[in-house]
């Protein structure tokens, strides 16, 4: 194995596709794009072929850097690369942009063909079932009949379970990391409260934002403040910022005054500056619909009985948006069907964000298993 180190300097693809999908919805789209990057190589018997799925603020861009500036690093750059846990000297790794995304893929930004503007609110909800349908057409593309893995934490943990149960026949081993089989009441309600900072923006108009000139920024702001403090565990805003003054006294008035609200204002910025308002509303929709159960009556043994694939599943103690227990619920129907599945519930004090950090049992944990997987 060689010394761990990046896969370098990556580049962008982009595919188009002619053919419509049919949306979960019942909408359909009559051609879509999506942008996707490659590390390693496909082998000759394409049976390498590893797809990492992102979660909501996401995208295609998993490891490796641009223009070798190590400021745009992938954003699972610790886990993939040669003689990292996801070895590209062993595998052949693909990243994409989901339908819908804001990263150069067909979404709200794109033009629609139909009026010649851009789609904004005008694109169509889609789902997690939906976007693995377009993720398939992109196997195809690439000459990859099966996924010898799928993997993804949190959003993209539902994708690589959805794979399992919409293509049995295409994919050998589902890592499910830090995930749920479907969301809770409480969830919901906190992507109801940041959709709504975004649509009551003055700025929204009505998802036409774009065509104004315009960005909803402050309701951008406050969804990702909201989304943040559930990322992260209770302990771990206690010991990065406790209550610190920035000024080491107290003003009393409504600016900044604690270091976790400058933290929270900073990360709001941030993310107004880059990513899609009504991207941001769709993939928390698509956060909302998942449930495999769902045409099972709430039976998610029978749902999950279409699975072939071997499973990793993986939780994070201190993580309260996703907790060990919905991971737990996903090994549970797995076993009733005797599907063979490694458990690991990880000890980490980052909360929900513990999935992208270089943790080392962690990572051990996941070297272990993808060492294992036979190519």
């Amino acid at each position: 194995m060689s010394n761990c180190h990046s896969v370098g300097v990556v580049t962008p693809q982009r595919v188009a596709f002619d053919a419509p999908l049919l949306l979960k919805s019942g909408a359909s789209l009559p051609s879509f794009e999506l942008v996707y990057e490659t590390y390693g190589e496909l082998n000759a018997a394409g049976s390498n072929a590893v797809l990492v799925c992102h979660a909501l603020s996401g995208s295609h861009h998993v490891a490796g850097t641009y223009g070798d500036d190590p400021k745009t690093a992938g954003w699972w750059d610790n886990l993939v690369g040669p003689g990292k846990p996801l070895d590209t000297d062993k595998f052949f790794v693909v990243g994409v942009n989901n339908l819908g995304g804001c990263y150069g893929s067909t979404g709200p930004l794109s033009t629609n063909p139909v009026t010649g503007r851009r789609y904004g609110a005008d694109f169509p909800l889609v789902t997690v079932e939906d976007w693995v349908a377009a993720q398939a057409r992109l196997a195809d593309h690439l000459g990859v009949g099966a996924w010898a893995a799928v993997l993804g934490g949190s959003l993209g943990g539902m994708q690589a379970l959805e794979w399992s149960l919409q293509f049995p026949e295409r994919i050998r081993h589902a890592l499910v990391i830090a995930s749920a089989p479907k969301l809770s009441a409480q969830n919901i309600a906190f992507n109801e409260v940041a959709r709504q900072a975004i649509l009551s923006d003055p700025d929204f108009h009505q998802g036409h934002y774009v065509e104004r000139g315009v960005v909803p920024v402050t309701g951008l702001r406050l969804a990702r403040m909201i989304g943040h403090i559930t990322y992260l565990s209770d302990d771990q805003m206690g010991e990065k910022f406790g209550r610190q003054l920035r000024h080491g006294e107290r003003r009393f008035n409504y600016d900044v005054e604690f270091e976790v609200e400058s933290y929270l204002r900073y990360q709001g910025d941030k993310f107004a500056g880059y990513f899609d308002a009504n991207t941001y509303l769709m993939m928390t929709k698509a956060l909302d619909y998942f449930d495999p159960a769902f045409d099972f009556d709430g039976n998610l043994d029978a749902a999950l009985a279409r699975a072939k694939a071997n499973f990793f599943v993986a939780s994070f103690s201190t993580d309260w948006r996703f907790s060990p227990a919905r991971s737990r619920e996903i090994v549970s129907a797995l076993l009733h069907n005797r599907r063979r599945v490694a458990y690991a519930e990880i000890d980490c004090p980052a909360g929900h964000d513990s999935f992208l950090l270089d943790d080392a049992h962690y990572h051990a944990l996941l070297r272990a298993y993808l060492e294992n997987i036979a190519v």
